[in-house]
């Protein structure tokens, strides 16, 4: 697809036929795991959009499309992402391994490897987890994970964002396609 929408346009602008289904995708899924804040998840939608993911799983007690504060951060790219909501982020999980899927948590633990080691431990097609913006992603997900990446803090804060951290990995797995 050779069509490029600004803001103001992506807010009026849905696809058309299959359109959206015309664009070439990356091996990539995001997994929100009760990420609760609508901003975070709109603007997850437009970093999907932006890296050409295959689909959003919208997971738990998050709020989901159609909601006028997912589109005021999403600027219409709800629109031109899949996505689906599942109950339970672990039946999700369990499905996606069964089908292939690598599943990589970006998440502080004990188990965690710094991020910039991805590529070397990546297999696609990948699904990144992320989670709840207080208490991260479950420990239930964590376990069934196959690998689990941090990214370093240097200052005083212990966390970034979750869709500052989606939008990093994202990018380090971009590099390595």
């Amino acid at each position: 697809m050779t069509k490029k929408l600004n803001s103001k346009q992506l807010r009026k602008t849905k696809p058309v036929g299959d359109e959206e289904k015309e664009i070439k995708r990356n091996p990539i899924y995001f997994v929100l795991d009760n990420v609760l804040d609508t901003y975070n998840i709109g603007s997850i939608f437009r970093l999907a959009d932006a890296v050409s993911a295959e689909k959003i799983y919208i997971c738990g007690d998050s709020e989901y499309p159609p909601s006028s504060r997912i589109h005021k951060a999403a600027v219409g790219t709800e629109e031109w992402v899949a996505w689906e909501h599942h109950d339970s982020t672990v039946k999700l999980v369990k499905k996606l391994k069964a089908n292939g899927v690598f599943v990589v948590a970006v998440e502080q633990s004990p188990k965690s490897i710094d991020y910039s080691l991805l590529p070397s431990a990546l297999k696609l097609p990948v699904a990144l987890v992320v989670g709840h913006e207080t208490n991260g992603v479950s420990k239930e997900i964590l376990e069934r994970s196959d690998l689990i990446v941090e990214i370093p803090m240097f200052g005083v804060n212990k966390s970034l964002n979750v869709w500052g951290s989606l939008a990093i990995v994202t990018y380090k797995i971009i590099e390595s396609l």
